[in-house]
């Protein structure tokens, strides 16, 4: 598919439902090539929104032609992955000497997958991160995730299989230097 113009913009929690329905539909759809239905839903109950994101002013909203294309954002605090009800998450700033920043929550709604909407977060991610000293970057990747993240210089560093939703959801944990 061809490259569509987008534009970005920091969220706020005005946005809140219209990211929670595109969550929905980018776990719902994206992973059925990965996940059982059983999985689906433990992933639902492990990834989505982490609010901190929009406040601390690091979550980015793409759309095209004010159609919301996709979504994500990187974080300066020791949380890998999770929305606002994953049990261990942990809100301490990371040291950019020593630790990578996170990227995090980052969707694309199906109907703007291969548009380049999810290399322009990753982008944005990376340069904000960069711009406060971040020499690293790590996230947790899904199945349909990581083909995307190997393509942008990710390299994978840990499989990981989180049961905290029921069914057993395998991630992959992954690094790049900036």
């Amino acid at each position: 598919m061809p490259r569509i113009s987008l534009d970005h913009r920091l969220a706020t929690r005005a946005d809140m439902p219209a990211l929670a329905e595109l969550m929905n539909a980018a776990i719902g759809e994206l992973q059925k090539p990965f996940l059982t239905e059983t999985q689906i839903a433990s992933s639902r109950a492990i990834m989505g929104l982490d609010t901190q994101l929009i406040d601390d002013g690091t979550y980015f909203i793409v759309e095209q032609n004010g159609v919301l294309a996709g979504c994500g954002g990187w974080s300066r605090r020791e949380t890998l992955y999770g929305g606002d009800r994953s049990p261990g998450r942990d809100a301490a700033l990371l040291d950019p000497t020593r630790d990578a920043a996170r990227v995090r929550a980052m969707y694309t709604h199906p109907t703007f997958i291969r548009r380049g909407v999810g290399r322009l977060i990753l982008k944005l991610c990376e340069d904000a991160a960069r711009g406060e000293g971040f020499t690293r970057v790590e996230l947790m990747a899904t199945m349909a995730g990581e083909p995307l993240y190997r393509a942008c210089g990710f390299e994978a560093v840990e499989e990981v299989v989180d049961n905290r939703g029921g069914a057993g959801v395998p991630l992959l944990r992954m690094r790049k230097t900036l």
